[in-house]
């Protein structure tokens, strides 16, 4: 057997093209019972195995060894468990036109999709999808010309050479042909996923299913069987109330890696560097968990005495006693100016009120002792691409306060962690954010790659947490517009792991920057990767701010090349 191809994905993860699905299987299933030093994820794809490190060296060390790895013979697979059974009503919409495509008829392609085991190679876009690839090529018909903005929870799906089951209700392209009862992913269970890579799967056709309640209750947009698990009971004892929460609040810490496998992003908060700014500052270890608001608009208030601190975004704050007005500064006569970037208290029944950001996007509250809501997958994170952990913050919402750690020393005030040329806007200078190339750059012109680094783009209001999405050209009077990337060859990419700070270019051309609660796999060629290090900065980018890349060498993270200027010519 051949010795796969390896690419750099970023600076800390290695992306290795295989021969076959039984090999990326194989190997996928040796790091997974014999981990690499410093592996912090592995991610099985169609062709590809995806592993992240902890550091750039733990991924230049493992290079050869994984490399040796992926050139052993498959070998005989593991006894296989029993198949898991998945009984399906056929009664999908397409179901018909599958059948003109394969020129099988409905009944052949019933007989086609029971008839056959379909092993699990990959997870998908949502916790508990899996790309599921059977034994024979009779069924492989393309996705949808236009997707379905929603496709309903327990939807039995063919798309190219894949199953799926829909485990929830979600935006989707592939041939719906029947549905079924069976929970896919079920946080109650010791293992969510009903299904990971390398699980064989038997469908079924039955004329009616039992249970279908589960799939009609999960109906609507995220996951509130996720959500109701995540609900924090009513504190005891000193908790923060939500009085309003802005625009979007979110209670965020450092993610769940790990669990790529099972569909499931790390998630985390956006700029980990405002965040753990703010709880060093309390005094809480940086995996607490803080309030993630994005464009101001949060009002809480302490029940108890408590220590808090504001990163990241800078904003107004204002500090209001119990029963005192919103109508100025003044009102009732109580009334004071919180500080950034530094310790301060927040009594029993007062109120602290954020403005709109004045520079960057999203400011982090903590609170000395954490906010103490229950895990969900080892990880208080809100994950809006998965619908895992607490859901959004809403008025009302009460949130318990962990217990002080007094071995632990209020921290002092320390200058913001922001870049110092984040700009709140169109006209401000654009923000470099340092890249390396791949690990599909190869799929782009020569031209697209000068452009990529060679021109501004700007930050478009179609960006939230799942990825900061590019529009060309600059907003200042007088400045070059850019262009779109074109590609080098035609074709599509099977889907494959992607990192945070991954640049994945649709046919638009217009570049998509992954942040934390991206999709695991992506079909989509992936250009370049910001360096984990500039990741946060690319966090604050609010809409109109521009930006430019700079390629930087992944050892030292010194520029390759001058960055242009970005004067008008």
């Amino acid at each position: 057997m051949s010795s796969p191809e390896i690419r750099w994905a970023g600076p800390r993860a290695l992306l290795l093209e295989l021969e076959s699905l039984d090999a990326v299987l194989s190997l996928h299933s040796r790091l997974r019972e014999d981990p690499v030093a410093g592996q912090v994820d592995v991610l099985a794809a169609a062709q590809t195995v995806l592993v992240v490190f902890d550091s750039r060296a733990s991924a230049r060390k493992a290079r050869g060894h994984l490399a040796r790895l992926g050139s052993m013979p498959a070998g005989a697979a593991a006894p296989a468990d029993k198949p898991v059974h998945i009984e399906v009503v056929y009664d999908g919409e397409d179901l018909a036109e599958v059948g003109e495509l394969t020129g099988m008829g409905a009944e052949g392609v019933v007989a086609a999709h029971t008839g056959q085991l379909w092993t699990a190679a990959f997870g998908g876009f949502a916790p508990g999808f899996a790309y599921l690839v059977g034994e024979t090529d009779a069924l492989n018909v393309p996705r949808r010309g236009t997707p379905r903005t929603a496709v309903p929870a327990g939807s039995v799906a063919l798309a190219g050479n894949f199953s799926a089951v829909y485990p929830r209700r979600s935006p989707g392209g592939w041939q719906l042909i029947g549905h079924t009862a069976t929970r896919m992913w079920d946080l109650q269970r010791e293992q969510p996923a009903l299904v990971r890579p390398g699980t064989t799967v038997q469908y079924v056709a039955v004329r009616e299913l039992i249970e279908l309640g589960w799939a009609e209750s999960n109906q609507a947009e995220g996951s509130q069987a996720d959500a109701a698990a995540a609900e924090p009971p009513v504190p005891a004892g000193p908790a923060l109330e939500v009085l309003s929460p802005g625009p979007q609040a979110l209670i965020q810490d450092l993610g769940r890696p790990g669990l790529g496998d099972l569909g499931v992003s790390p998630a985390g908060a956006a700029d980990t560097a405002s965040a753990r700014q703010a709880n060093r500052l309390v005094g809480n270890l940086p995996t607490d968990a803080v309030i993630e608001n994005v464009m101001g608009g949060l009002s809480v208030q302490a029940v108890g005495e408590l220590t808090v601190a504001l990163s990241g975004a800078a904003t107004t704050a204002d500090i209001r006693s119990q029963g005192s007005s919103s109508d100025g500064p003044n009102s009732n006569g109580v009334s004071r100016q919180a500080p950034l970037y530094a310790p301060f208290p927040l009594h029993d029944g007062e109120s602290l009120h954020l403005g709109v950001p004045e520079k960057g996007l999203r400011t982090y509250l903590a609170v000395r002792g954490g906010i103490d809501v229950p895990p969900v997958l080892g990880s208080r994170s809100t994950d809006l691409m998965s619908g895992i952990g607490p859901a959004p913050l809403a008025a009302g919402t009460v949130l318990p306060v962990g217990a002080v750690d007094s071995a632990r020393a209020v921290g002092h005030a320390e200058p913001p962690a922001l870049p110092e040329d984040l700009s709140s806007g169109a006209g401000g200078k654009p923000v470099v954010l340092r890249i390396t190339t791949g690990p599909r750059h190869d799929w782009f012109t020569p031209r697209s790659l000068e452009a990529l680094t060679g021109q501004v783009w700007t930050v478009t209001a179609e960006s939230n947490r799942i990825g900061v999405r590019l529009g060309t050209g600059s907003a200042t009077p007088g400045a070059d517009a850019g262009t779109p990337l074109e590609r080098a060859r035609e074709g599509e990419l099977p889907s494959e792991g992607v990192v945070a700070g991954s640049l994945q270019v649709p046919p638009s051309g217009l570049p998509v920057l992954f942040l934390a609660d991206h999709p695991v796999t992506g079909g989509y060629p992936v250009i370049g990767a910001v360096i984990p290090e500039d990741l946060p900065a690319a966090a604050q980018l609010p809409p109109g701010a521009t930006l430019r890349f700079v390629e930087v060498d992944p050892e030292t993270l010194q520029p390759l090349a001058p960055l242009p200027s970005t004067r008008k010519k």
